[in-house]
């Protein structure tokens, strides 16, 4: 046990070293859908969620906490996001008694509809002239995941996940054009796929309610569309969270009232770090509000939301809607996310 800890915690080091030491590289990077994260919850505390994350929500944002998957356990959520722009992404955990929980996960992105035009001529053989074509077309994308966590003793666990990402630019995966430089014809794809890969961490501190945790996600190679290579977005996270007020927390024990709050760093490889900070009321385990801010961003900032949860028998539902402002420009972000638990 202590030699498998050791080696994850190896690999994680170095993926959070490589994600450090690519950073600052603003926009370099590609599949942006990578970094506009599911969970309501978690988007209305300012994505700062590396430290509470656990079971189904976990596969999204650090795989360590799916260990905490006690039962089976479903997540979805609706992203209405700037423009046309939607996303839905679907998590799925499963305990398997004594080995640890499974996890999957699917997402996937419509951008909307555009209209296709020419930038110079020559480009497109079919289209002499520059300018509007009168076709449209749909990009998308979407990823498909497998995740395995584990807890390796009675405070720390760790967690994995394997991602197949796919990105469409155009309706057809293959076109032909003219290269600009020796008018010769050339075909080349209009998608980039991508296999990547999550680590993450998780610590129980023992000291009443604080946890800490860590994450890497995204890695892997480079992602090429026709004749250029750019990397995914390699996203490194560190937090921290702890109840201020509630069962076990640091200040007082008011019943049937729980404040928490939580802290992220985070470190993109394609921006300078960012700050991530939230804070979460929950009366009696039923009703929470919830409101955050990110720091350092060009655009998002404010954050905020409530949640809904309802237990019938076994079963265990919840309901979560998550705010983000993203300027002056661009509106806000919408997020709705429905869990089930099966006790």
């Amino acid at each position: 046990m202590i030699k498998i800890y050791r080696i994850f915690l190896l690999s994680f080091l170095i993926c959070a070293s490589n994600s450090i030491s690519l950073s600052q590289k603003v926009a370099t990077t590609s599949m942006q859908f990578l970094k506009v994260m599911p969970c309501a919850r978690a988007n209305a505390m300012g994505d700062a969620y590396s430290a509470l994350a656990s079971g189904a929500e976990a596969i999204f944002w650090n795989p360590s906490g799916l260990a905490l998957a006690s039962n089976h356990e479903i997540t979805s959520t609706y992203i209405n996001w700037i423009f046309d722009a939607q996303q839905g992404a679907l998590g799925y955990a499963m305990p398997l008694v004594d080995f640890g929980v499974l996890g999957f996960q699917i997402q996937y992105v419509d951008y909307g509809s555009f209209d296709e035009a020419v930038l110079y001529r020559p480009y497109i053989k079919e289209v002499p002239e520059p300018g509007l074509t009168g076709r449209s077309f749909r990009p998308f994308s979407y990823l498909i995941g497998i995740s395995y966590a584990r807890s390796l003793t009675d405070k720390f666990s760790t967690g994995v996940s394997i991602k197949f990402a796919h990105e469409s630019l155009f309706d057809q995966s293959r076109v032909q054009v003219v290269d600009a430089q020796n008018g010769l014809d050339k075909t080349v794809d209009t998608y980039g796929n991508a296999i990547l890969f999550d680590f993450g961490i998780r610590y129980n501190t023992g000291f009443k309610s604080i946890q800490v945790a860590a994450s890497v996600q995204n890695f892997g190679p480079e992602i090429k569309y026709a004749i250029q290579k750019n990397s995914a977005p390699l996203l490194f996270r560190v937090g921290a969270s702890a109840d201020l007020i509630g069962p076990n927390s640091v200040l007082m024990n008011i019943e049937n009232n729980r404040i928490g709050i939580a802290a992220d760093l985070f470190q993109p490889n394609d921006y300078d770090q960012q700050v991530h900070v939230g804070a979460e009321y929950e009366f009696a385990h039923v009703f929470a509000l919830r409101a955050g801010y990110k720091y350092n961003y060009d655009n998002e900032g404010f954050t905020a939301g409530a949640g809904f949860n309802h237990k019938i028998d076994n079963i265990k539902l919840s309901v979560d809607y998550g705010y983000g402002s993203i300027g002056t420009y661009l509106g806000s972000a919408h997020r709705i996310s429905l869990g089930i638990g099966i006790q």
